[in-house]
């Protein structure tokens, strides 16, 4: 069904085409300046360091809801093999078959399209079978670093986990940022903790994707108000799922990657980051959220870090 027009006036208001020229492929990611980087890096004041990546596994995430995204198929394909010949040093390599949005990773902003366009109203058909994504690929993304922000809307409740048909709301967000007595600036990347990644360490990744708290459809105007660079969190599907308007599925992915031109994180595990922000008593950071350069990719498996 046709989206409707709640969805087409939020995108209005958000709508980031033109803003940093036609030809641009990075969206918001260009409100990341060496200043905002330079700044960020005051944010450090221990050198605790925090990964935030889930392990790369062949038991991961993936439960076979999205079809083709692939859990990490690692074979072995040379095992002390010495390949310069007899007594001579030996090597052992790996490959790996994965889904590139399998684990820990970014959206790319050619992951959704809508109304037959992507980012910066280029066509969606610029996405091909054998040359991947034409315009705004992942390798397009360049250096993510910046100041992280962790808005832990389930500790600002008083909550391990948010219930699973909770739709994280601008006045959540506003209440985390309240709670960890910190305010967004221009540049950030913003982490959402909503501790449904606890499902999934538990053992239930059925559970963990279906029912899931998230994002509601009102927040992207928050981040776009605020200049947000990125934003992350603890969920396989980011935004509440199911939807919280019947029948109106993944706005949010749409509103973010293809309107504002933002990247967006899932599968990001926060839970530890929760722990060291509550004991260090602070919320800001400088965060490490690199993208591997696949070229012509709409996403890409990572390994973020915070350090405090």
């Amino acid at each position: 069904m046709p989206l409707p027009a709640e969805f087409h006036e939020i995108a209005k208001r958000v709508n980031n085409w033109g803003r940093w020229g036609g030809a641009d492929e990075k969206g918001t990611l260009n409100l990341i300046t060496d200043s905002t980087v330079l700044q960020a890096a005051a944010e450090i004041r221990t050198g605790r360091r925090v990964p935030l990546a889930l392990p790369l596994e062949e038991g991961g995430v993936q439960s076979g809801l999205i079809p083709g995204r692939i859990n990490p198929h690692h074979t072995m394909v040379q095992i002390n093999q010495q390949i310069f010949g007899p007594d001579t040093v030996a090597t052992s390599d790996d490959s790996v078959t994965m889904g590139l949005q399998a684990a820990t990773h970014w959206d790319a902003l050619p992951h959704v399209s809508h109304s037959g366009h992507l980012y910066n109203g280029r066509p969606a058909d610029t996405i091909t079978a054998h040359g991947g994504a034409e315009f705004s690929g992942i390798d397009k993304a360049g250096c993510v670093v910046s100041r992280g922000v962790l808005l832990d809307v389930a500790a600002a409740k008083g909550l391990d986990r948010l219930p699973g048909d909770h739709a994280v709301t601008p006045e959540d967000l506003d209440e985390a940022a309240e709670f960890g007595r910190v305010t967004v600036r221009a540049g950030d990347i913003v982490l959402v903790r909503t501790g449904q990644i606890q499902v999934y360490l538990s053992g239930d990744k059925h559970g963990y994707a279906y029912p899931s708290p998230g994002l509601s459809v009102r927040t992207p105007e928050w981040f776009h108000a605020r200049d947000v660079a990125a934003v992350a969190n603890d969920t396989l599907t980011f935004e509440i799922f199911p939807p919280e308007i019947e029948n109106l599925w993944l706005p949010v992915h749409a509103l973010h990657l293809v309107e504002m031109g933002m990247v967006q994180g899932q599968n990001w595990n926060l839970e530890s980051l929760s722990t060291a922000c509550g004991e260090e008593n602070r919320y800001a950071f400088f965060l490490s959220a690199m993208p591997e350069p696949f070229k012509g990719a709409t996403g890409t498996p990572m390994a973020p870090v915070a350090v405090l």
